[in-house]
């Protein structure tokens, strides 16, 4: 498993988390993941190259 992706799986679970307290799990999942996905692409952009 890559670094990334431990931090797409960590955003999920967070937005998962939050999503539960609201009473509205899959929106929090979906935040989450998108959320992941610009952090890891914030992050890794230079490495991929």
């Amino acid at each position: 498993m890559k670094q990334g992706d431990i931090i797409i799986y960590a955003c999920v679970i967070i937005g998962a988390g939050i999503g539960l307290m609201l009473d509205q799990a899959f929106p929090g999942v979906l935040v989450g993941l998108g959320l992941g996905y610009l952090i890891k692409h914030a992050l890794y952009k230079n490495k991929e190259n």
